[in-house]
């Protein structure tokens, strides 16, 4: 059993990170062993998460004043927090794999950039395709019309210098 001030140090401790990590997935877990639990631990820290288990009230009272407050608040069960302050996609998918392959895991609800999101947010989530991806794709996309304008101005020229050339070729130029 804890003391009062072991408890007062999680739960400052638990409200730096809650401050300081803006995603934040919230997992109920029932009957899992320990080496579920060490797997669910790495496959989180692969993803750039961390993973905690809590006790309802001490979440409660952690997430005061942060941006987490509306998602710990009136917690029952056996509840675990899984956060970052990377990509919530990766964490997101790391989980979901995780919980397809240990149902013992579930997922309860989730924070994203600050706002609270459902099951079936976190599930859309896990679908996206990775940062690295979207970021390629997005500059694939501003690149695109910069490409075809360049493009466009080179065959206006090399269109011209076609039509000289044959016409020079064909001597329909002479006077």
């Amino acid at each position: 059993m804890k003391n009062k001030q072991a408890k007062q140090e999680e739960v400052e401790s638990l409200r730096r990170e809650l401050q300081r990590c803006p995603h934040v997935f919230l997992t109920g877990f029932d009957k899992l062993t320990v080496a579920q639990d060490f797997e669910l631990r790495k496959a989180v820290r692969a993803a750039g998460g961390r993973y905690r288990v809590i006790k309802n009230t001490l979440a409660e009272r952690a997430a005061e004043g942060t941006p987490a407050a509306s998602l710990l608040k009136g917690l029952t069960g056996m509840n675990s927090l899984a956060y970052t302050d990377g990509d919530p996609v990766a964490l997101a998918k790391a989980l979901t794999r995780y919980a397809k392959e240990n149902p013992v895991l579930t997922f309860k609800a989730g924070m994203v950039e600050g706002r609270v999101i459902d099951v079936s947010a976190i599930q859309q989530l896990a679908e996206l395709p990775p940062r690295e991806e979207l970021m390629a794709k997005l500059l694939f996309l501003i690149q695109a019309p910069a490409q075809r304008l360049v493009t466009a101005l080179q065959a206006v020229g090399r269109n011209l210098a076609v039509v000289l050339d044959q016409g020079v070729k064909e001597q329909k130029f002479r006077a």
